[in-house]
């Protein structure tokens, strides 16, 4: 592996985790982004050399030669991209983000955790068992776990890995499971993949890539139909049923206890730490899957599940008062916001709640205008965002408005991004949600300190 390595992209979650993983090793980190933003200036601090201006005069002279510097982009890079173009032309080995973490865990045993929704908070929640347990693993995680202020966790001895598995761009394809979790198969990225079949197709393919002598585990009920290599032992989880599942489920003074049944008996009483239902199943699979290294200590398993604070972003609380919460949530499917909207309302039963969203794509948009104006009718009251473009030029007559006039709720708006603060300030709100995975999400610090005024 060359010594040093060159981020286009540098600023995405996925890629800190490779930047953080090859400062551990030793290596030469630099990297490009767009904008700055509290990661980028973490991974500043860390010693990863970033710049945010799309030019090759940019580059750091000792990340010029093609013979010591390897060059990792992200798909959401434009092939325009003037630094990106420049290595190409200048005979760097360029690779996806995908064909590194691929490269990564094949060295290891691999915990893959795939599917539309969830599998940044399993993935998280496994490999803060196995932290918890003493096997560690190297993890590379789709979001900032809170109990350790990083998405990456490292370890010089242990033997396994634990990575979220991303279908965009079908980059999950690159990995190689010894166990392979798929929480849900939703249709998503329909951009890339067109179709809901196609969708499907890319999740079967990822089964076949477990490898034998492992394990498959797949949430009960979805559409895919698995093939996996023969040696590889599938199971099935959910909630209420599967090979692995929750039992006597109790809810009471705010938290949720159950009791995990897997195949060969019981461990009871355990607490969740972020005690939302949805998590409930969130656990079963990471349980499940820890379970099936055949290193397990079910004390310390017990004891990571109740201390598990949850990734940044993933259904946090951000602040409380005495009138007032405020939740922030990265969802952007309509699933997802479902969950979301029904978790808060089950958590506060007779509060009026308020959602401010922020739609993630054009063509997500295009795509789910239903689905998210069907969710979002779950609220008292909306706040609609514009559209957060990402990677994405317009596409016409797609706007926020779409998802607005579907939305079934009496009091309803759309507002640019920069009129959020302004206008959450002066409504009389008693629960928010803030949900989106555009930049809606750096704004809620700022509306934290405001309402700390």
């Amino acid at each position: 592996m060359k010594t040093n390595i060159y981020f286009v992209g540098a600023g995405g979650i996925g890629m800190a985790a490779l930047e953080r993983y090859f400062l551990s090793k030793g290596g030469n980190v630099a990297g490009y982004d767009r904008t700055p933003s509290e990661l980028t200036a973490a991974l500043e601090n860390e010693g990863v050399k970033i710049s945010f201006t799309d030019d090759d005069e940019t580059i750091p002279e000792s990340f010029r030669d093609p013979q010591t510097t390897l060059v990792v982009y992200t798909p959401a890079i434009h092939d325009d991209n003037r630094i990106l173009s420049w290595f190409r032309a200048n005979g760097f080995e360029v690779v996806k983000r995908a064909v590194v973490l691929g490269m990564i865990t094949r060295l290891s045993k691999s915990l893959c955790f795939a599917g539309t929704h969830g599998k940044t908070t399993t993935s998280s929640m496994a490999a803060h068992i196995m932290q918890t347990q003493g096997t560690g693993s190297n993890a590379f995680l789709g979001g900032v776990l809170r109990n350790y202020g990083s998405n990456f966790l490292l370890s010089a001895t242990s033997p396994f890995s634990v990575v979220e598995a991303d279908e965009f761009d079908r980059s999950f394809h690159q990995l190689t499971p010894y166990i392979g979790v798929i929480t849900s198969t939703d249709p998503d990225h329909l951009d890339i993949y067109g179709t809901e079949k196609e969708y499907l197709e890319s999740f079967a393919r990822f089964t076949e890539l477990v490898t034998p002598g492992g394990a498959l585990l797949i949430h009960t009920g979805l559409k895919l139909v698995p093939r996996p290599q023969p040696g590889v032992k599938v199971y099935t989880y959910s909630r209420d049923e599967g090979d692995f599942h929750a039992a006597y489920i109790r809810h009471g003074h705010g938290v949720i206890t159950f009791d995990f049944v897997h195949p060969e008996g019981t461990i009871r009483n355990i607490s969740l730490g972020v005690p939302v239902e949805i998590n409930i199943e969130n656990a079963v699979a990471a349980l499940a899957a820890c379970w099936l290294t055949g290193v397990f200590d079910a004390a310390k398993a017990r004891e990571a599940i109740g201390s598990f604070m949850g990734a940044e972003r993933r259904f946090q609380k951000v602040y409380e008062d005495d009138n007032r919460v405020v939740i922030d949530d990265y969802a952007h499917h309509p699933d997802e916001l479902r969950a979301s909207i029904s978790s808060i309302k089950a958590l506060y039963p007779d509060r009026k709640l308020t959602v401010a969203f922020q739609p993630h794509l054009y063509t997500r948009t295009r795509d789910f205008a239903p689905g998210f104006a069907e969710a979002l009718s779950l609220a008292d009251e909306v706040i609609l965002l514009d559209i957060y473009p990402a990677r994405e030029e317009p596409i016409p007559g797609i706007t926020s408005e779409i998802i607005l006039d579907r939305t079934n709720v009496k009091e309803k708006t759309l507002i640019p991004l920069k009129d959020l603060i302004s206008t959450i300030k002066n409504r009389n709100f008693d629960i928010l949600l803030t949900a989106g995975a555009g930049d809606i999400g750096a704004e809620v610090p700022r509306l934290v300190e405001e309402l700390k005024k």
